[in-house]
């Protein structure tokens, strides 16, 4: 089978719309030759971003196309612009045929996920925490606060690693020495070339602040991805097998952005620097799967600062629980049920709601009869309900703004 990359070539004049924001089921993205494009988003121009232009040589549209969603930009030719076409199914062989593209693709995407949950704090909480590995006492602080000793531990295990020179470095061990006997559960050590890797339940996989050269790959279980801004947590994310988490600090030398958190047992693949190009050269699908991934994040986080947007908090709950069936791929036009992995803090999280607000709102959710919690998880019992509610607010808070 020839599954060598055959570019098409496609050509649109001036003021021409190549894909418009909503369009469901994005299945290619494109390589612009020649001319410029202008990329409009929604919630920039909610939030006064300034819209982007494109040109040669730039690529547009990649995160809907990989993530196989609904586009979340609108692409306007801006000059008469010359592109390449490539569809989804393409990728592999455009990986084979020019890999620069590829790296260029998974660099973007670590960009724009950055930008993206700096974006998604400002929105949820008042300040984005700082990059530098000082951070992670902050973390270690809260957790103390919060008394998850497993997390603190390891936290504060981690600050002293990274700043060895503190002048509160002393201060840092008593607290350590303090809670150590209330420890349970400790992250197993592994050494770097060990591939498959198994973390109990209630352990971090990293602290955010920390500097990490792995990115992981579940195998199975589940991983909770957190951030703690201004003494609050907040759920990024839930995930689960075959999810990649861990990839920007592989491909940055920067500190880690979020936590990982052990929500269930979980196994992963660790891969480092030093392995990733033999993973790759020995599964070429890898960097597929990983660009797929970090395509799929960036539209969740859009997704979830589109939330944001919503004024009522009940609302905002809602969407933040569309966004997740959508994630899954779960029908919201039938009547279909759904167990999610996640319950009402979590789900509060993703709304940028603080957790003890978000169980107020969650009642008020159950009153439909259409949501339930089974064993703290939230339970669907009619998808097609959540979409109705989501519709509703969305309207409700178009009628407002137009007076």
């Amino acid at each position: 089978m020839d599954d060598a990359f055959h570019p098409t070539i496609l050509n649109f004049t001036a003021g021409s719309a190549v894909v418009v924001e909503g369009k469901q089921n994005a299945d290619r993205f494109y390589i612009i030759q020649q001319g410029k494009v202008r990329i409009k988003r929604d919630i920039d121009v909610l939030i006064e971003e300034k819209q982007s232009i494109a040109e040669a040589g730039d690529i547009i549209g990649a995160v809907s196309a990989m993530s196989s969603y609904s586009y979340i930009e609108t692409l306007v030719a801006l000059t008469n612009v010359v592109l390449v076409e490539v569809r989804r199914e393409q990728y592999p062989g455009l990986i084979k045929s020019s890999p620069a593209v590829a790296v260029k693709i998974v660099r973007q995407f670590s960009q724009r996920l950055r930008e993206l949950d700096k974006m998604l704090s400002r929105r949820t909480l008042s300040a984005a925490a700082g990059d530098d590995s000082a951070h992670i006492l902050q973390v270690a602080d809260y957790y103390m606060g919060q008394k998850k000793y497993n997390h603190a531990f390891y936290a504060y295990q981690q600050y002293a690693a990274h700043c060895p020179g503190a002048p509160n470095l002393g201060e840092v061990k008593q607290k350590m020495m303090k809670i150590a006997p209330q420890v349970k559960v400790q992250k197993p050590l592994y050494p770097p070339d060990k591939m498959v890797r198994a973390y109990p339940k209630n352990s971090l996989i990293f602290a955010e602040g920390e500097k990490g050269e792995e990115l992981y790959v579940i195998q199975d279980g589940t991983v909770n991805i957190t951030k703690i801004i201004d003494n609050q947590e907040m759920v990024l994310a839930v995930l689960k097998k075959g999810n990649i988490f861990g990839e920007m600090a592989l491909l940055e030398d920067k500190p880690r952005a979020a936590t990982a958190e052990v929500s269930e047992d979980c196994t992963v693949l660790a891969i480092n620097r030093k392995n990733f190009e033999t993973v790759s050269r020995a599964q070429p699908d890898m960097i597929s799967r990983l660009t797929s991934a970090m395509a799929e994040r960036i539209w969740v986080i859009y997704k979830q600062i589109a939330t944001t947007l919503l004024a009522d908090p009940v609302g905002r709950m809602y969407n933040a629980l569309l966004v997740q069936l959508e994630k899954d791929r779960i029908a919201v036009n039938t009547n279909q049920s759904h167990q999610c992995n996640f319950g009402f803090k979590e789900l509060s999280g993703m709304a940028g709601i603080p957790a003890a607000e978000g169980e107020i709102y969650g009642r008020k959710m159950l009153l439909t009869g259409r949501i339930q919690l089974i064993k703290g998880k939230i339970f669907v019992a009619d998808t097609s309900e959540v979409k109705r509610q989501t519709d509703y607010y969305l309207r409700a808070q178009k009628i407002s703004r137009n007076g």
